[in-house]
């Protein structure tokens, strides 16, 4: 395993009472040091490098950076599906859903089939 260090520095707003005077923190703030150690794998590290040299790295810290972002936007997109689900199982449970049998999903497929082609023949 390889270790990569990480150095991130957390900077923190300063409030300015004047202008949110109903600020619940009252205290000004710092920037601090925040640091983390990633154990990488070979492969992970080999894969890192290879981005820097290609030139759409600066550093091992920016690809970790753009990973954890396309990490948080998947897990954004999982939570939304998630949610989705739950609401049209809840709507389900209501009784707010259509059952489908075989002849009326043909019946379906048909009327998709027909709003279809008007759509394309109204361009």
């Amino acid at each position: 395993m390889s270790a990569l260090r990480l150095d991130f520095k957390r900077k923190a707003q300063m409030i300015d009472r004047t202008k949110a005077p109903d600020a619940v923190d009252s205290q000004s703030h710092r920037p601090y040091p925040w640091l983390m150690q990633v154990d990488l794998t070979p492969a992970q590290a080999s894969f890192i490098d290879l981005g820097i040299q290609e030139g759409r790295f600066r550093n091992s810290e920016e690809a970790i950076r753009e990973a954890l972002a396309q990490w948080e936007k998947r897990e954004r997109a999982r939570i939304e599906l998630l949610a989705s689900l739950d609401s049209a199982e809840q709507a389900l449970d209501a009784g707010e859903g259509e059952e489908y049998t075989i002849e009326t999903l043909s019946s379906l497929v048909q009327s998709v089939q027909e709003r279809g082609i008007a759509r394309l023949s109204e361009r």
